[in-house]
């Protein structure tokens, strides 16, 4: 087992990996920007290092100096959290060069599964059903046109280093090919270095279902159930939950044992997710895999009891899976609330900024993954994730029930969050019957907006 690990993260997610260190035995290290010198990731660690100023660019992406860091503290692992250069094959084959052990999937399996056109290649020799579209890279309009006309109209232009949204275009007529193309990859290239392009099938408004993997280096790969994802704004995810309603027991089976499936072929290693989206006929397709933890590991960790963290730090030293596929058991369910600090009233502008006031929620089958504590600052340099709230109950009505009390206990004076259009989304019809796909936020925005009293706020 590893004697120090090197947290290569800043908030919630050093924190929870810190955590998971400690319990283990294992010294953890954290790293900081000059932006962060007050975080609680590095109050609680007993040694931190300041790794450059507040731009990201110069600090938690600047590999040679966390890896510098690494070396100095004498770490043999380096958990990369998610985000930054957890995604990074670069960054992998950088500290299996410099000797410590990256926590994740090799360098060459995120490189692959990083380029979405090369993912989609791959999944298909390995029956995996993808969304129809270009058989790969499209080198032009032209091209994509060829595609398009194949497979029908509406499509997406999809950057293949794309994530987020970003080089992604709607295109639902032919004469908007073409500009929607050079518009989609001058933004992959500036966002990613890459402007290589795919094309697909759109499909509206789907369900959007993600499956969690965990795969050992003896070959032992297991699912750990779906989570539901298809409460998004702008493609970034805001609740999510597990077990999807979407799913009979005959499609969950097809859908996990598929994303089993993907990660065998892609001769994966670690913890992973394999994403698809459901349409309303109930035909699923691989769209990603995320090579890394994800925001939202904590739903499966309370409908499964397993540490993930844990899990990818064993895998990491080269033991086994702590668990088979038959010993795994999904219990109940979870839910998770992003709470961002930003201000849906005025088009969800951040807020960054000094905490004042703060009080958590708690009580039974209550969790909260945080950084913050009262007198912190908010900086404006990163993402506006301020806090994750999950909560577990035995039914899904339970766990709306106790997520609505935890927001309604849940105080962050300073900041303007989303906590009250959270809160009112957990009211609304459509999602109490479990009947809304990743185009729902977007059409009940305004009403949830006039429902919390942001509406109102907005037209003063």
């Amino acid at each position: 087992m590893f004697h120090r690990i090197l947290i290569a993260n800043r908030g919630e997610i050093a924190l929870r990996v810190l955590r998971a260190c400690r319990e283990m035995d294992i010294e953890p290290v954290t790293v900081y920007s000059e932006a962060d010198r007050e975080a609680l990731h590095v109050q609680l660690a007993e040694r931190a290092y300041c790794i450059g100023p507040a731009r990201a660019a110069e600090s938690y992406l600047d590999r040679d100096a966390i890896l510098t860091v690494a070396r100095a503290a004498g770490c043999d692992a380096v958990h990369p959290g998610y985000g930054f250069l957890s995604e990074d094959p670069a960054f992998a084959d950088a500290c299996a060069a410099a000797g410590a052990t990256f926590i994740g999937p090799p360098g060459d399996v995120i490189r692959t599964m990083g380029c979405k056109a090369a993912a989609r290649k791959l999944m298909r020799e390995a029956g995996v059903p993808v969304v129809p579209g270009s058989d790969g890279p499209v080198a032009g309009p032209e091209e994509a046109r060829a595609a398009a006309d194949t497979v029908g109209y509406p499509v997406l232009l999809k950057a293949s280093a794309g994530g987020g949204g970003r080089g992604m275009r709607r295109v639902d007529r032919p004469e908007q090919l073409e500009p929607l193309f050079h518009e989609a990859r001058g933004e992959a290239l500036a966002c990613f270095g890459d402007g290589e392009m795919y094309l697909e099938k759109l499909i509206p408004d789907p369900r959007h279902i993600e499956v969690q993997i965990l795969a050992d280096r003896q070959g032992h790969v297991i699912h750990l159930g779906e989570r539901e994802c298809s409460l998004q704004r702008r493609r970034q995810k805001l609740l999510e939950e597990s077990p999807s309603r979407a799913l009979s027991p005959a499609l969950r089976e097809a859908m996990t044992a598929a994303a089993v499936a993907a990660a065998r072929a892609a001769g994966y290693e670690n913890a992973g997710t394999v994403e698809f989206v459901l349409d309303r006929e109930g035909n699923f397709y691989f769209i990603e895999m995320n090579t890394r933890i994800q925001v939202e590991h904590p739903v499966t960790e309370l409908v499964t009891g397993l540490d993930l963290v844990r899990e990818q730090i064993r895998i990491a030293a080269g033991l086994p899976l702590s668990v088979s596929q038959e010993e795994v058991a999904l219990r109940g369910h979870a839910m998770e609330c992003r709470i961002n600090a930003e201000d849906p009233a005025h088009d969800f502008r951040p807020s960054p900024g000094r905490v004042g006031f703060l009080h958590l929620p708690g009580g039974c089958g209550v969790r909260v993954d945080t950084g913050l504590y009262p007198g912190c600052e908010l900086p404006p340099y990163y993402d506006s994730l301020a806090a994750k709230v999950i909560v577990h109950a035995p039914t899904r009505l339970e766990a709306i029930r106790r997520m609505r009390r935890s927001l309604e206990e849940l105080v962050i004076e300073g900041p303007r969050t989303n906590t009250d259009l959270l809160h009112q989304l957990l009211y609304h019809p459509d999602f109490i019957r479990g009947s809304y796909d990743t185009g729902f936020l977007e059409r009940e925005l305004d009403t949830l907006l006039a429902w919390s009293g942001s509406g109102e706020e907005e037209s003063t």
